[in-house]
């Protein structure tokens, strides 16, 4: 396993902020679920929810290939570092 890259303390501060709204989303639907909600309110509730975490995962894309890819230290890093994203896209929209 790589070893993990250090965010500025802003950076990583402001994505722990979006994270924990995207948890009170997810636990708004679980209370919808529990307390029987109407299903266009719970699946609304849903959509916003996938479209804050796709949101968060554009963040850390373009974060990672600003500093993994562009700034790598040797060509042969950034090859790697490529490789890497190629596999995590695959999977992204697959």
């Amino acid at each position: 396993m790589k070893p993990a890259r250090t965010r500025p303390g802003l950076e990583k501060r402001a994505l722990v902020v979006r994270l924990r709204k995207i948890k009170g989303q997810i636990e708004a639907i679980e209370k919808m679920v529990e307390a029987d909600a109407e299903c266009a309110d719970l699946l609304m509730q849903v959509v916003a929810s996938r479209r804050a975490l796709k949101s968060f995962s554009e963040e850390v894309l373009e974060s990672h290939m600003h500093s993994c890819i562009e700034r790598a230290v040797t060509p042969a890093e950034g090859r790697a570092n490529l490789r890497s994203l190629i596999t995590v896209l695959e999977r992204y929209v697959a």
